[in-house]
């Protein structure tokens, strides 16, 4: 803490002091609600709403509105607002981040902000991790809602368009970060403006913001189609690459990028990289018979190498992904959790896929995308709540302009967090870590050890087996038990091993989770999955079945809560929970969250972290003067090293850890800026097109600039005739003006005429084309037009971002020729935009001018971004499926892919 904060407090503690006012406001309200009836307490809401129209704002109504939302919360689920989350819920309402630890009841808290914003109408976003937590908040915080007369949304991943449509339209729409970025990027893909679902980006409050907001920043949302099959050059590169002969360095290892080193690739750990030697691209050229890897026409197979390289020196089984049921799947560093559905981008999931030997799944293309970074960025308020935010401060700040204001707890948080211990060796540390368990185990402690990856959860379960005791384990493999495992690592004697800890959204109650043992007796009685999840949720229903298993899951669970009383007590007696971690996490945000498992609601609870200078950590970002100090002591290996320096060193690893990765985080936004931009413009211009009945104006205009633009080209500044081009202006007229001819400039003419003379030929033959159009599609030329535009912007669009990755993945080189490469990737990427704006103009004319009326419009047609059957009729008014497509023919869904690997797959 500086000297500054010390004299005047934090800023947390400076912005605290302004708030406490407003709080206070509120509970001073508490009595004057109670009074009101139920009618009366209801007739709040539409009272506020007329309040806003007359003037007042929502900081106005903040403390009534608040004191309302606390008592209705009474009423209907039997709890209140405490004074601390009243304050987090100004935090919210204000859009900031409040900080609020492990326990304290975020579920709760947002329902204050959410019930005040929602009052303008303009709609409000909760947004969560998962689709589980989703369902459960909005059915049980939906209650309050509803009782208010407000109404509630659920966006999961099951739904239809109608169904999303209608829960976008609800006051309050509680959904997951995936899902609300991917309709983002779907509606603006969409034909007819009716086929939207969102209606705006209000505001949001986001649950376990640092997860959502930092540790998926990295990670864009793509939606994409099928891609060209290049699955035999990745199984060639990877045989390839197989044969070579690694060597892997760290920073202190410099010595080994001399220029004669004996190895074929160099993988660096700091940087997470894999690259050839000159004697790896040797290798590489005479391998492949080539004279050069890097020339251009090489750039394909140079690229398969380096996802390659990077797939077998970089990436991990166990640790980056597992393999499980023939599939590749990404492991979550942060969570531990498998992300379904996701892959790597670029080839590299290719890569890993032939690595490991499984089916290697087609490239795709992709066809819209966008970062979480720059989503929540276009929302006007954003705000958010977790247990660890004040690392991560400076990110907040710089990238989404949120602070961090750190809440209180409601009860005093009497966990002991002791020092780290270091040992020399892994081995040393792992013999540390089970003599401490052992130590617990025999008292009947509860222990939860937190790991970095799965690899070493399996190590340690190992270790414990062999020493006979019982335990539990929680990773990736075996994460189908989740919640039961974490909700039981609070039990008498419990063993609990998790890979991190991060965003786990269950309670570890101290002497066991009543709930879950509830839920447990259910089944062993015959209770089905569906009607124990119905038991335990909070949907409306008159179903007899889930009225009955609410009855009995009550009775259980208030049975088993008197059985583990004691339990608790005794828990509780001995120290509560003790938390081990086994190695320090690339962010201190995790450690934090693991050890803020513990101590939750004024409950005892110990915390400690066993380090060796093993760790990737210390080994790879730790200095040599540590590991040579530590030699000259001569230490056993299973002896704890204390040492001031030791502690700093390993701080220092880690804040110089979480600043690359921060630059990392920066760098992946300061690209995506550039697209960024170029994607707002797109999707507003496609937003007009969808919103406007007429656009006859525009494509007039994009006529004229066409024109222009193919003038300039081929005419330029000459005013000689002689000098023009005249066979390409000829052939512009007869494909794009659809001139069928009819484009001829008079012998007699060519020693006078002049380039506005040709604009004007050229105008009358487009106005022309233009007006007999309009005769043979009449009223529907309007839909002709809106039509064709989406689609010419749509696929070139499309190809433009394949452009900008090509280029992005090339331009780091330039870096090498003193080039900053962010502003090279921005110049070049304007110069494609242009050109693509360019094209836009162009081809909208075309197709319009060109098209033919179809009297039968295949369905299949209609899913290809632009088919003009190659005679410039019109393929893409939509219209339902005539027949069944073929199995090569693409899916009627619009996905892009082949029929037979998408709706046609089980037929």
């Amino acid at each position: 803490m500086s000297i500054f904060d010390k004299i005047f407090g934090t800023y947390s503690d400076r912005e605290l002091k302004r708030i406490r006012p407003i709080a206070d406001k509120v509970m001073a309200l508490e009595d004057d609600m109670a009074k009101l009836s139920d009618a009366e307490l209801k007739a709040k809401t539409p009272e506020f709403k007329e309040r806003l129209k007359n003037g007042e704002t929502l900081d106005d109504l903040l403390p009534e509105a608040f004191a309302v939302m606390r008592e209705a919360s009474w009423r209907v689920l039997g709890m209140k607002h405490f004074y601390v989350q009243v304050i987090g819920g100004i935090i919210l309402h204000q859009g900031r981040i409040a900080e609020m630890k492990t326990g304290e009841g975020k579920t709760l808290v947002s329902t204050l902000p959410a019930y005040l914003n929602a009052l303008t109408g303009d709609g409000v976003h909760i947004v969560t991790v998962n689709d589980y937590l989703a369902k459960r908040d909005s059915e049980w915080m939906g209650k309050v809602y509803r009782y208010l007369g407000m109404s509630v949304g659920l966006i999961i991943h099951e739904l239809d368009n109608g169904e999303r449509r209608e829960a976008y339209a609800a006051d309050i729409t509680y959904g997951t970060n995936n899902e609300l970025g991917f309709d983002y990027l779907r509606d603006n893909m969409v034909v007819h403006k009716e086929e939207m679902v969102q209606r705006g980006h209000n505001y949001a409050v986001v649950d376990e913001v640092d997860s959502i907001l930092i540790d998926e920043a990295r990670t864009p949302l793509i939606i994409s189609g099928m891609g060209e099959d290049a699955n035999d050059l990745y199984r060639v590169a990877d045989m390839f690459v197989k044969r070579l002969k690694k060597v892997v360095v760290t920073e202190h290892d410099d010595k080994q990028l001399d220029e004669d080193v004996d190895a074929d690739y160099i993988v660096d750990e700091k940087a997470k990289t894999a690259m050839l030697t000159e004697q790896g691209i040797k290798k590489a050229e005479q391998g492949f018979g080539i004279e050069n890897l890097s020339d251009p026409e090489n750039m394909k197979l140079q690229h398969h190498i380096n996802q390659a390289l990077q797939a077998n020196g970089v990436m991990h089984r166990d640790q980056q992904y597992v393999v499980q049921d023939g599939e590749v799947m990404i492991v979550d560093e942060f969570t531990g959790r498998i992300m379904p559905g996701r892959r790597y981008s670029d080839g590299l999931h290719q890569a890993i896929e032939a690595k490991e030997g499984v089916k290697i799944e087609n490239e795709s293309k992709t066809l819209a995308t966008i970062t979480f970074q720059n989503f929540f960025r276009l929302y006007n308020k954003l705000s958010g709540m977790t247990g660890t935010a004040l690392t991560e401060e400076e990110e907040f700040q710089h990238i989404y302009k949120l602070d961090v204001v750190a809440v209180p707890t409601n009860k005093p948080v009497i966990r002991k967090d002791l020092h780290d211990v270091v040992f020399k060796t892994e081995k040393g540390k792992f013999m540390a870590v089970i003599k401490q368990i052992q130590e617990c185990n025999a008292k009947g402690q509860p222990v939860l050890v937190g790991t970095v990856n799965v690899d070493k959860s399996e190590i340690l379960s190992a270790l414990l087996k062999r020493a006979g005791i019982k335990h539990e384990v929680l990773n990736a493999k075996y994460h189908a038990k989740e919640a039961e495992i974490v909700a039981q690592a609070g039990k008498k004697g419990a063993v609990t091993i998790a890979t991190n800890m991060a965003g786990r959204g269950t309670d570890i109650n101290l002497g066991g989770n009543a709930e879950y043992m509830a839920k447990h007796e259910m089944a062993r009685q015959g209770f089905t999955d569906e009607l124990i999840a119905e038991a335990t949720g909070f949907g409306d229903t008159d179903d007899e079945d889930i009225i009955n298993a609410r009855k009995v899951f009550t009775e259980l669970n208030d049975k088993f809560k008197a059985q583990i009383k004691p339990e608790q007590d005794e828990v509780r007696e001995l120290g509560g929970l003790y938390i081990i971690g086994t190695e320090r996490h690339e962010s201190r945000r995790i450690d934090n969250q693991l050890r803020g498992r513990a101590g939750r609601q004024g409950d005892p609870g110990v915390s400690q972290f066993f380090l060796s200078l093993d760790d990737d950590l210390m080994r790879i970002f730790g200095s040599d003067k540590v590991k040579s100090m530590v030699d000259a002591l001569g230490l056993e290996e299973d002896e704890p090293i204390q040492a001031k320096m030791l502690t700093n060193a390993i701080e220092n690893a880690q804040k110089n850890l979480e600043s690359r990765n921060f630059d990392s985080r920066k760098h992946v936004l300061q690209y995506d800026e550039v697209m960024n931009e170029q994607r707002k413009i797109i999707y507003a211009q496609r937003q007009m097109v969808l919103d406007g009945e007429d656009i006859s104006g525009t494509i007039k205009n994009m006529m004229e600039s066409a024109i222009d633009s193919a003038l300039d080209d081929y005419i330029g500044i000459s005013e000689i005739p002689e000098d023009w081009n005249i066979r390409a202006i000829t052939e512009f007229a007869n494909q794009y003006l659809n001139a069928q001819g009819e484009f001829k400039i008079p012998e007699e003419d060519m020693e006078t005429i002049t380039k506005a003379d040709v604009k004007d030929m050229l105008m009358e033959l487009g106005n022309k084309r233009y007006e007999s159009q309009e005769e043979v599609f009449g009223e529907n030329m309007r839909e002709l037009e809106r039509v064709l535009m989406l689609r010419v912007v749509d696929t070139l669009w499309m190809d433009h971002l394949d452009e900008m990755e090509h280029v992005k993945r090339e331009i780091g080189l330039r870096a090498y020729g003193q080039h900053d490469p962010v502003l090279e990737y921005r110049n070049v990427g304007s110069e494609l935009y242009e050109n693509m704006l360019d094209s836009i103009k162009k081809d909208t004319v075309r197709y319009v001018l060109s098209a033919m009326p179809r009297v039968k419009i295949e369905r299949e047609q209609v899913a290809k971004p632009l088919d003009t059957g190659g005679d410039g009729s019109l393929g893409n008014t939509p219209k339902r499926a005539k027949k069944e497509p073929g199995r090569n023919d693409p899916c009627p869904c619009g996905s892009g892919k082949k029929y037979k690997n998408c709706c046609g797959k089980n037929k």
